[in-house]
């Protein structure tokens, strides 16, 4: 027993409670939304208890992963990645969507449903982690043989997401944090410049060959709207022009938690995960929504902050990987959910629906209060 609570106490004194603290809020806060969104759906309310039990389990996760050294994880780095791919790859033969996403992303069983792509998200950052900490201790990170093989990687599991499971916003997001991560790490601009010009001389032929005419319909919608056909406006706009509306009516304080007359009346789809951000400003207002940007700003604040405080290059360039995650999602979906950016299909950190978010968010928030309960000395500066 008392080592059951030296462990306790361990725990308490030297984890990273304030980011446990934070992110518990932010899970109980989307609890609260997605119980409002969902109390008149067929489902019965089902997904409440999907969330709270994935709440449980990332719960144990945290605590797990903040006695975990990441070091020890990291030198798996070749089978993280096998893994990352199996896993990836079971979508091409089980994988399913949901709602009208049109995708499949999903692995369903028993009626749960689990995203791999979310997952593989937190083994993503830690590979990459580990390859720019192992290229940059060798002083050969700027070389094209390193960065050859850092994009081998990278691309392997974007084309993976990309091809097998149709899921273009979960791989914006590894785009997202890859190119982060790069810069963090010490890669130089030229590298950056070469790549955003090859980037710029192969999208007119992705827009022209790969995308679909609805895809191209999305993008277009925030940007250009009057190059959309009239006749397809509606089925592409619809959506994003219902949370604009919801938002609004809310005014500063909101309509009243369970009273807001859109999301009662279930007009938005999807609002449950994609417009979950909808919800909330409908029915709790402007002060509800910067409430959830505070506690997402304040949390990729407390990772970067770890991060920079670890002494371990490792440890700052997965820190900074999950903050990288966090503000991709968080950008993009409150974006699409203002008519700011096209609707891609990605879920507002631990306030969506989706258990393998949530359970992904705090895996990734365990790892970084394991890098604060055991900072290392400096072997080398990366900045």
């Amino acid at each position: 027993m008392r080592t059951v609570f030296r462990a306790i106490w361990k725990f308490l004194r030297e984890a990273d409670i304030f980011l446990l603290v934070l992110s518990l809020i932010s899970a109980i806060y989307g609890i609260l939304l997605i119980s409002s969104v969902v109390r008149n759906s067929a489902s019965g309310g089902s997904e409440i208890y999907v969330q709270i039990g994935a709440l449980v389990i990332g719960l144990v996760l945290f605590v797990l992963f903040s006695y975990v050294d990441i070091d020890i994880i990291a030198d798996k780095t070749g089978l993280l990645l096998i893994f990352s791919m199996l896993f990836v790859s079971t979508l091409y033969f089980w994988g399913v969507g949901e709602g009208e996403v049109g995708n499949k992303a999903w692995l369903r069983f028993f009626g749960i449903g689990i995203q791999p792509a979310e997952v593989v998200k937190v083994t993503f950052i830690i590979i990459i982690a580990k390859m720019i900490a192992n290229y940059k201790e060798r002083k050969i990170l700027n070389s094209f043989g390193a960065l050859f093989r850092l994009m081998f990687v990278f691309l392997i599991l974007f084309s993976m997401i990309v091809l097998i499971s149709f899921d273009d916003g979960s791989a914006l997001v590894y785009a997202f944090i890859f190119i982060i991560m790069l810069y963090i790490g010490g890669v130089k601009l030229r590298w950056f410049a070469i790549g955003g010009g090859f980037i710029a001389a192969i999208s007119p032929l992705i827009w022209n060959n790969y995308l679909s005419d609805a895809q191209k319909n999305r993008v277009l919608a925030p940007f250009a709207p009057d190059r959309i056909d009239p006749a397809l406006r509606r089925d592409v706009m619809w959506q994003v022009d219902n949370s604009v509306r919801a938002i609004t009516s809310g005014g500063f304080l909101g309509q009243g938690l369970g009273q807001g007359r859109m999301t009662q009346a279930g007009i938005i789809p999807e609002q449950r995960t994609d417009f979950i951000f909808s919800a909330a400003g409908e029915e709790l207002g402007f002060v509800g929504c910067m409430f959830i940007v505070l506690l997402i700003v304040l949390i990729i604040i407390r990772c970067v902050y770890v991060g920079a405080k670890s002494n371990n290059p490792l440890g700052l360039l997965v820190c900074v990987g999950v903050a990288a995650m966090l503000i991709a999602q968080t950008a993009v979906n409150i974006g699409m959910c203002i008519d700011l950016l096209p609707v891609i299909g990605i879920t507002l950190p631990f306030f969506s629906y989706g258990g393998s978010s949530l359970v992904a968010c705090f895996a990734a928030m365990g790892i970084v209060s394991g890098i604060k309960m055991r900072p290392k000395p400096v072997r080398f500066r990366t900045m």
